[in-house]
């Protein structure tokens, strides 16, 4: 008895001291020091009542790594906000509609309290492609509307890192990049345009053709957003080249570059692909947000580049606490894949100065 006695002396000791420690380390925490805990965000989705903005503001009320979710649209946000807000998850959610018009003006209210104290916004904003429209045929349309909001984001949270959604994102990029440097707050590293559904649609489709689960893929995808400037590497897949004939290569490769048309087609009028694209944004987003927060992340991204003689290119980049930290080379192509390359930057190019000079005029 005497000896059980002090083993329960010597363990209550122990559980003092752990619960001291424990409770040191809380405070610790709480004052912000040696927490390893990632730092919440406030992510803004601009053109959130839209086929896109719905589902990516939907999975953005999901994630654990954001605080709010600011949508924001120029019609149906409350509604979309209310509705989001009733989902069990520590974010809140704001919507945000352009303001009616005071007097004297007070510009526009409802898209500064979406920016403000930003730390990522995501661009799906404009119309959607309908069947036989290029992204080249939606460029007057979302131009203008890219150029307004990306103003917004230099007044309201210049710091904040974008990604652009709206098409077509070979010259939306650039345009948000110019509207940026006129206002004097670009920063090559936050203005990015989101290729991550090419990279999904080329997982899937390799996947598919290897008898593989597509998330043990990771096929690298470079050039632009649209058409024949994607250009999906499968050469560098290992097994791919193996598992399919010059002829399968092909059209896998050119399914690729038009899956955005497959989808418009199969809609059939009433939209294109805005359930996978509002996925491709949100893994986009997460992985931003991961970055931020310290984890080493490499996906791939619409930037500007000095890899070819196009100013913006996509390929794998090293993301970080400011967004693109190192634009990474997309390393060695086929001859096939190089064939491809050639004939998509003429184009890609022309796409660039669209945009350029579309701001500039």
């Amino acid at each position: 008895p005497h000896c059980s006695h002090i083993n329960i002396i010597v363990i209550a000791k122990m559980l003092t001291s752990i619960a001291s420690r424990t409770a040191s380390k809380r405070i610790l925490l709480s004052n912000g020091f040696h927490s390893s805990a990632p730092s919440l965000k406030k992510v803004a989705v601009l053109g959130a009542a839209g086929g896109i903005g719905q589902p990516l503001a939907l999975l953005c009320k999901l994630s654990p790594n954001i605080t709010e979710v600011a949508c924001y649209d120029v019609v149906n946000t409350p509604g979309v906000a209310a509705d989001l807000s009733h989902i069990p998850t520590a974010s809140r959610v704001t919507g945000g509609l352009p303001s009616a018009g005071s007097w004297p003006p007070s510009g526009n209210t409802g898209l500064e309290q979406a920016l403000t104290g930003a730390d990522v916004v995501i661009i799906p904003a404009g119309v959607p492609r309908k069947p036989g429209m290029t992204r080249d045929d939606l460029f007057n349309t979302n131009a203008s509307i890219v150029q307004t909001l990306a103003e917004g984001c230099a007044k309201y949270c210049p710091e904040a890192i974008l990604g652009i959604i709206s098409n077509p994102v070979n010259s939306t990029v650039p345009i948000a990049a110019e509207v940026m440097k006129k206002a004097g707050v670009y920063d090559k590293r936050k203005v990015i345009g989101v290729t991550t559904l090419d990279v999904c649609r080329a997982n899937t489709f390799a996947g598919a053709a290897m008898g593989k689960d597509p998330k043990e893929l990771n096929v690298p995808v470079i050039g632009g957003h649209a058409g024949i400037t994607i250009l999906p590497l499968y050469s560098q897949v290992e097994g791919f080249t193996d598992a399919v004939s010059a002829e399968e290569l092909d059209a896998i490769t050119v399914r690729t570059q038009f899956g955005g048309d497959e989808v418009v087609k199969a809609k059939a009028g009433t939209g294109s692909a805005t359930l996978s694209m509002a996925y491709a944004g949100y893994i986009f987003t997460e992985n931003v947000l991961k970055a931020m927060n310290g984890e080493e992340i490499v996906q791939a991204a619409y930037v500007e580049s000095d890899l070819t003689d196009a100013a913006y290119f996509a390929s794998p980049c090293k993301f970080g606490p400011n967004g693109v930290e190192e634009v990474l080379h997309y390393g060695e192509l086929s001859a096939y894949e190089q064939t491809w390359l050639e004939k998509m930057l003429p184009d890609l190019k022309k796409q660039i100065q669209k945009g350029v000079d579309f701001v500039s005029k």
